[in-house]
């Protein structure tokens, strides 16, 4: 039997990944994290192939003549993300529920691609400036690429109506119990 598809779509900065690594932990949920393909440089603490396959601009401009995305998308100026087919296939065809870690845009593409099979929740930051803190407390990113990231931020925050679920990430660990209990009812387990 194919699993079910459990997206997660925020903000950057919203806690979506905090939430996922720990519901990849809940070995009863049957999870298995789908690693999206991306043009972005690796940052020191990634590794190619666990958190996402990093791919040349070129190399993914040819996945895509060669229709090789569920979806993709430039989420900024140059940097392509995208979600395999051959990474969801995998997945599914094991039996494992796919878990995704996915921009807003994307979120809702997988949604409308999937329908009932995919469970689309929006991980609601408890406001703009926390997330802004958020980011700036990574000091992944420089000044200007945080800016940028909060606009688009924004942005983002208008689409959270459209998901099945919205899942309010004021208190972390609380978060995670709604997202295990909405994900439970999901599943009907």
């Amino acid at each position: 039997m194919n699993g079910k598809l459990i997206i997660f779509s925020a903000p950057s900065g919203s806690g979506k990944t905090t939430i996922v690594k720990r519901l990849l932990q809940r070995e009863y949920l049957n999870l298995e994290f789908s690693i999206s393909a991306c043009t972005r440089p690796r940052r020191n603490n990634e590794i190619d192939g666990k958190d996402y396959y990093f791919l040349s601009r070129e190399t993914f401009k040819a996945k895509i003549e060669n229709d090789e995305f569920v979806e993709w998308e430039e989420v900024y100026k140059g940097h392509y993300y995208g979600t395999l087919k051959s990474e969801v296939a995998r997945i599914r065809n094991k039996g494992n529920n796919v878990i995704f870690d996915i921009d807003v845009e994307g979120g809702l593409n997988l949604k409308q691609l999937y329908g009932k099979e995919a469970l689309a929740i929006f991980v609601m930051p408890p406001s703009v400036e926390a997330l802004e803190q958020r980011l700036r407390n990574r000091s992944s990113d420089d000044s200007d690429y945080i800016k940028i990231r909060v606009e688009k931020a924004r942005a983002e925050l208008k689409y959270a109506d459209r998901f099945d679920v919205i899942l309010h990430n004021d208190e972390l660990t609380r978060a995670v119990e709604d997202a295990d209990q909405i994900i439970k009812n999901f599943l009907h387990i």
